[in-house]
Order: C-alpha cells, then structure tokens, then sequence
C-alpha cells in the first residue's frame, strides 16, 4: 500500500481551502483517507497553515511519501 501525505479540496467554487491527509495513493483526491492530520487556506492574507507535527512526523517515519506540494508546506513550516 502506498500512503501519501496530500491535500483533499474544500470549498466553494473559487474559494478553495485543503485538508492535509493521509491517503493510499490509489484513492481518489477528495476520497477515501486514513487521517486528516492539518488543513491549508491560501485565500486568507496572510495564508492560514495549521498542521498537527507529532502526527506528520509518525506517518513520514512509518515511510508516508509528501506530495510535492505538503513537501513545500512542510518545508516552510520547519517539519
């Protein structure tokens, strides 16, 4: 099974915010996940980033691959 560490969509129509979660990579985007770990608003000014580090630090040991946009949320965040 490969877990990945992605965004899922929210929101109106053009007023999009995303829920970092841990999915299987053959789940759809906004489908079936095993954990919602944070959540990533970029129309807020500034922009709104809140993630649960403890829990983003168990799934990337447990071998969790970030896509390459939470890699750069995480990398900005310290993580």
């Amino acid at each position: 099974m490969a877990v990945r560490i992605r965004l899922k969509r929210m929101g109106a129509k053009k007023q999009p915010f995303y829920r970092i979660v841990v999915a299987d990579s053959r789940f759809p985007r906004d489908g079936r996940f095993i954990e919602e770990i944070g959540y990533y608003n970029p129309t807020t000014n500034p922009t709104t980033f809140e993630v649960n580090a403890e829990k983003a630090q168990l799934w990337l040991s447990r071998g969790a691959r970030p896509s390459s946009t939470v890699k750069e949320l995480f990398s900005k965040a310290g993580l």
